[in-house]
């Protein structure tokens, strides 16, 4: 009852975190979501959830997917707006994996609009290619939850387990560092438009996240508090 009081006083804030894989946003982003009484969407997360609960939008990616084609755009916006109209995001929200592209920063853009809402802060992760690869060989993720972790830089408590709920953690196929190399080639190419973009809407907030982790929270509050 007495954080249902706390989160009713708490402004509502919708944010986006961008940032290369590895970066830090999975384990910032439960900390904006608690501060705030928002909730985490994470896009991949999403889209399975929806094709597990079998929504239009569920069903609509999976036949996408099925047919070896894209998941398309309006189908995402689909997926974030009905994980939007939940209870739990009653406050605002943090995305993170989306947009991924400048379409699809305007269609989000669109969508929230059609709701009269709009977006409070954009975080840029702002972190030299190179600090990344030792970081993802040793990330850790909690697949319920999308919680992260780091073997050497953010243990778990118990060694592979989750803090909170006790569950295994895996280490994602790709965490290497062939993969990684692509993958950043591909966050630079596809994002850095989105960047521009966002800060000349005057909504970004670049961070410095080669920082110890409270340190960046710290830039993040106080980005965002502007």
């Amino acid at each position: 009852m007495q954080r249902r009081v706390e989160c009713d006083k708490k402004a509502d804030t919708r944010v986006i975190f961008i940032g290369p894989p590895g970066c830090g946003k999975g384990t910032q982003a439960p900390k904006i979501k608690n501060e705030n009484c928002i909730c985490h969407l994470s896009t991949g997360d999403m889209l399975r959830s929806a094709i597990t609960a079998g929504t239009d939008m569920g069903k609509r990616a999976k036949d996408a997917m099925a047919k070896g084609e894209l998941v398309t755009d309006d189908i995402v916006i689909g997926i974030i707006k009905d994980a939007m109209d939940a209870g739990e995001c009653k406050k605002g929200f943090v995305l993170d994996g989306f947009p991924r592209t400048v379409n699809q920063a305007k269609a989000l853009d669109g969508m929230l609009a059609t709701q009269n809402q709009k977006l409070d802060g954009v975080v840029d992760f702002s972190i030299p290619d190179d600090v990344l690869l030792p970081r993802i060989s040793g990330r850790l993720i909690h697949p319920g939850s999308g919680r992260s972790y780091h073997k050497l830089f953010n243990p778990p408590k118990t060694a592979g387990k989750d803090d909170i709920t006790g569950e295994p953690l895996i280490q994602r196929a790709d965490d290497n560092e062939v993969a990684m190399k692509k993958r950043l080639e591909a966050f630079h190419r596809e994002t850095a438009p989105v960047i521009d973009y966002y800060r000349q809407r005057g909504i970004l907030k670049t961070v410095n996240a080669d920082a110890p982790m409270t340190s960046v929270w710290d830039q993040i509050s106080s980005g965002l508090s502007k």
